[in-house]
């Protein structure tokens, strides 16, 4: 099948079922407004196998336009909202773009390509405008990677790249239920919104909630009101959910009870007392509408702690892994009694992974195969035959290891490993999750750099207005305790300002380097 079509057996199923929402439109309404967009971007002259980009918040015209693309037998090149006129024209210019659906504010004076009011109001249907008749092995959409890296991929997923993501999350069908609610707020464009928020959905005859903003009072009210069922997120979104609840409780003076009865709940409940445990899980689960029985995180890993805590309120927490080249979540973590910390599963669906060079800690690269891992880069040979073995193992650049569940944690990236003179490796991640609990640091980057003929593993830190070069040294070697001794960070800068992020929150580390060569940052 092609997407147009998976959408055509969902809507067989439940036709009356809502699929958009807070705009109410059901699964057999929504083709109408696909084929009425379609009509319009035929007339704009839209023809197939071109490459459209879509360039938009997370608003209903974004769903409608990726249909109407493919079913005018066209490519959609999926925009990131956040970055400049001068990477869209090199973006567009790279895939032979020459046409953007977007939304006003983004417009400029684009020399290569034409912009298309997304909000244009549509034609009427044409009865003779069939559905282009795609194969599942043509390409869908375009993606470039985050850039986490600095150089730039082009990702090509096939429609059944796409399909097969979708029908990996029935690992998890217990959650995804026909008629349930999906919050739809992680961005469209990038993979993991668009897997989680638009492909498990669709794949469940699910609604979606759209939200086009990241904003904590409309989010909330969305909750209070629509009361979703499935809530994918990044971590540092449920960071702040949990801080945020922590702290209401405490002004209460209520959180040593609270906490004491989630932690207890167990003998609690065999002793007769779990109505008070319902009671207060009931209470704080309202915040997210009371109807919640799934939280999705991904991007980045999530501390135990929060997980624990969404645990202990009877919400069922998982942690997904994934790239763009393997359309988003390629594993997924199970809800075990006893789960390890930072695990994020096992593979999904049709999918296999190999972890290979393992060092004397199990640690090594992982590769996978699967029906979701996309063909290859495009155009780009050189990257290609570095990224794919003779089997059809993809090299993720990931560097992992399996603990005693089978579940796979996440070491690092290949890339970011330092490399010390002695030979020893120091994994930046572990190093970050360490300092990121120093209070009044609000983010930091660790990398490879060389101080004095010396590799080091060197840090920048992001700290609150108020917080000094002493306070943060003494707390930084406090914090250098916990690990051994060849890890420790004892170079280092600070700064007030935010570090630059990817539009999924990583630090970006190659940019925060050259920041620290350039001189931006106070070394202490």
């Amino acid at each position: 099948m092609n997407m147009y079509q998976f959408f055509e057996q969902t809507m067989e199923k439940c036709p009356k079922t809502l699929f958009l929402v807070r705009e109410n439109v059901t699964f057999e309404e929504f083709p109408k407004l696909v084929k009425a967009r379609a009509a319009t971007l035929r007339n704009a002259g839209v023809v197939p196998g071109a490459t459209i980009g879509v360039l938009a918040h997370n608003i209903p015209e974004f769903i409608v336009s990726l249909f109407a693309i493919w079913y005018l037998g066209g490519k959609v090149l999926l925009l990131d909202t956040n970055l400049t006129s001068m990477e869209y024209d090199n973006m567009t210019r790279l895939v032979d773009c020459k046409f953007v659906v977007a939304e006003k504010s983004f417009f400029y004076d684009a020399k290569d390509f034409e912009f298309f009011d997304i909000k244009t109001q549509d034609v009427d249907i044409d009865p003779d405008l069939m559905p282009y008749p795609l194969d599942a092995n043509d390409v869908a959409t375009l993606s470039f990677t985050s850039g986490s890296t600095g150089t730039p991929k082009i990702v090509p997923l096939t429609h059944f790249n796409l399909i097969e993501c979708a029908n990996s999350f029935d690992d998890f069908n217990q959650w995804f239920r026909p008629g349930g609610i999906l919050y739809g707020f992680l961005p469209l464009y990038h993979i993991f919104g668009f897997a989680a928020g638009f492909l498990a959905p669709l794949h469940f005859q699910m609604g979606i909630l759209l939200q086009p903003a990241i904003n904590p009072k409309l989010i909330l009210a969305d909750f209070k009101e629509f009361r979703p069922h499935v809530i994918p997120s990044v971590p540092k979104m449920w960071e702040l959910f949990r801080k945020k609840i922590i702290d209401g409780i405490k002004e209460q003076k209520k959180w040593w009870l609270v906490s004491f009865v989630l932690k207890n709940q167990v003998w609690l409940k065999k002793i007769g007392l779990g109505f008070l445990v319902r009671k207060i899980q009931n209470t704080i689960k309202a915040i997210f509408g009371g109807r919640v029985e799934l939280m999705i995180a991904g991007g980045a890993a999530t501390k135990p702690e929060v997980e624990t805590f969404y645990n202990q309120l009877g919400i069922a927490f998982i942690q997904g892994y994934g790239m763009t080249e393997t359309v988003g979540p390629f594993c997924g973590s199970r809800p075990l009694k006893k789960r390890i910390p930072f695990a994020f599963g096992k593979p999904l669906g049709n999918n296999e992974c190999e972890i290979r060079e393992k060092d004397e800690n199990g640690i090594g690269m992982l590769w996978v195969r699967g029906h979701q891992v996309f063909g290859g880069y495009l155009n780009n040979d050189d990257a290609n035959k570095e990224s794919f073995d003779e089997r059809g193992f993809f090299k993720t650049g990931d560097l992992v290891y399996q603990d005693k569940n089978g579940e796979l944690h996440f070491a690092g990236r290949k890339k970011q490993v330092i490399v010390l003179d002695s030979g020893k490796n120091v994994y930046p991640d572990e190093l970050e999750a360490l300092f990121l609990d120093i209070p009044g640091v609000k983010n930091v980057a660790v990398f490879e750099h060389v101080v004095q003929g010396k590799t080091v593993a060197y840090g920048v830190f992001s700290v609150e207005e108020g917080m000094t070069k002493e306070q943060l040294a003494k707390a930084v070697a406090e914090a250098n305790k916990k690990v051994a001794s060849y890890k420790w960070v004892t170079h280092f800068a600070m700064t007030t300002d935010d570090l630059p992020m990817t539009s999924t929150q990583k630090v970006k580390h190659f940019v925060v380097k050259q920041n620290l060569i350039d001189g931006k940052y106070t070394e202490v």
